[in-house]
């Protein structure tokens, strides 16, 4: 493969901006509404769970969406959402206002070297949308495996991104096929199930090989 298709490919938007977060969380479910699917499922995941000891990750937190649908649904977890943007986690405060007790910010960026130092073990850690924010798909092996060094031993992963190929997205190197999506997974140690697919997302759940 050629040095140029290695290259990381550029955001069009910075995150970190006020105008930009609060333009993506105005946009994000009018683009695609049955994120609010993959939500619920996210939730049904957990909720077989002794919930008053679980402790929930969620990396790429974003404006708080998915954050808000599963503590609404299950009210005793405790929380932490990780995001490199300030501004995200200014709209996400807002949002969980009513669960301010139990919910974690930590802004951090999983593109650095060190990013897991400190965060602890974890029951749960999840992703919506935000895999593809590595900015190349040849990062994501390594980004799993430091993500199973943040769960316990018997902890659970749930990933869902968009997807490469019919009903997809175009960029290929940006974006994984579900089975290099699964791939990456299994490279990393986790043996995997796919939960959900719809709208040019899917929803894989891993856990420890």
């Amino acid at each position: 493969m050629s040095a140029a298709l290695e290259q990381d490919v550029p955001s069009p938007v910075d995150l970190r901006k006020p105008s930009d977060a609060k333009q993506w969380e105005q946009e994000a479910l009018q683009k695609r509404p049955w994120r609010t699917e993959f939500f619920e499922q996210f939730a049904q995941e957990i909720r077989p769970s002794d919930l008053h000891s679980i402790h929930v990750l969620e990396l790429g937190s974003g404006p708080g969406f998915l954050a808000l649908h599963i503590l609404n649904a299950l009210p005793k977890l405790n929380y932490t959402l990780l995001d490199f943007s300030p501004a995200m986690h200014t709209l996400a405060q807002s949002r969980l206002q009513n669960f301010a007790s139990q919910t974690v910010f930590v802004e951090r960026n999983f593109r650095q070297p060190d990013w897991i130092e400190g965060l602890g073990k974890f029951d749960f850690v999840l992703t919506n949308q935000a895999v593809h924010e590595l900015r190349h798909k040849r990062h994501a092996v390594a980004f799993h495996r430091d993500v199973k060094q943040l769960l316990k031993p018997n902890g659970t992963y749930l990933v869902c991104d968009h997807f490469v190929g019919e009903d997809g997205m175009k960029n290929d190197q940006l974006y994984m096929t579900i089975e290099e999506q699964r791939n990456a997974l299994i490279a990393a140690g986790f043996k995997v199930e796919q939960r959900l697919k719809k709208g040019g997302l899917v929803l894989h759940h891993a856990v420890l090989s």
